[in-house]
């Protein structure tokens, strides 16, 4: 439990040294709320503000989690992760220090974005709603810091990996329905949709935030359930795919850091000459 917590605290340092990557982590979700609004005003009226800000707030934290992938690749390539587990320290702690990094930041941020939020735009009337809001965060941002970690371990190369997020992981976001609604997608579109765990996820948090009791036809028409033929997928089984989905993250991500090598290409070099 040290080592985890030794690694947390010392990641969490390294994060929160860039302030302007801070700062641009914080205010970006704002911007795309204030644009976005305006198109959801004229266009989308069926739709109220909290769905937009739902959807920005969760994405926040989806792409949040995923830069714990930077961080272990910066040490990758430093030779600090090769250097820490020649010591008799088990992979499974290291991973875990990790995750609770990017976990932590990602929650504390798009949380702190949904609160300033409620408190300019939004409005909440169910006690618990708050409560429900934060532990959803927990678990998506666990969920997407395991994905994050396999990411990591599978390229070990920052350009590389800027690639797959240029190439994978933004597309996800904009196919999740959490700027966009999903139905306005033309139909190719949807069924990619529908296979990506960030529609899940959206429509499990979505239906959280807005706090509604609503019949199986209105959450369908309002994006955040799916009728699949007849069988409606409610935002609580959305949450259970989600779940499912961490779970294979973290089956996947433990079996590629045991069998990594974290030699750094840059190292191996210097090394030979």
């Amino acid at each position: 439990m040290n080592v985890i917590y030794s690694l947390f605290i010392r990641n969490l340092r390294d994060y929160t040294r860039d302030n302007i990557r801070l700062l641009v982590i914080t205010l970006t979700p704002f911007g795309f709320i204030y644009v976005l609004s305006s198109i959801f005003k004229n266009q989308f009226a069926s739709y109220s503000l909290s769905y937009l800000i739902a959807g920005v707030s969760i994405a926040t934290v989806f792409n949040t989690s995923l830069n714990v992938a930077s961080a272990v690749i910066d040490d990758i390539g430093s030779g600090f992760l090769k250097e820490i587990l020649v010591s008799p320290i088990s992979r499974l702690q290291v991973i875990l220090g990790y995750i609770l990094t990017g976990s932590t930041i990602a929650t504390v941020q798009g949380f702190l974005i949904y609160l300033i939020s409620m408190f300019t735009y939004l409005g909440f009337e169910k006690w618990h709603t708050m409560i429900l809001v934060f532990f959803s965060m927990v678990m998506v941002s666990l969920v997407y810091s395991t994905l994050g970690i396999l990411l990591a371990v599978t390229v070990k190369n920052f350009q590389t990996y800027q690639v797959v997020e240029q190439t994978v992981v933004i597309p996800l976001i904009f196919l999740s329905g959490a700027y966009l609604p999903i139905s306005i997608f033309p139909s190719f579109l949807q069924y990619i949709s529908y296979l990506n765990p960030m529609s899940y996820t959206t429509m499990f948090f979505r239906g959280i935030v807005l706090e509604e009791t609503m019949t199986n036809a209105e959450m369908v028409n309002l994006g955040i359930a799916l009728d699949i033929n007849g069988f409606i997928l409610t935002p609580l089984m959305s949450g259970l795919i989600v779940f499912l989905y961490g779970v294979l993250f973290m089956i996947l991500a433990i079996r590629s850091f045991q069998k990594a090598n974290f030699t750094s290409p840059q190292l191996s070099r210097k090394k030979r000459n």
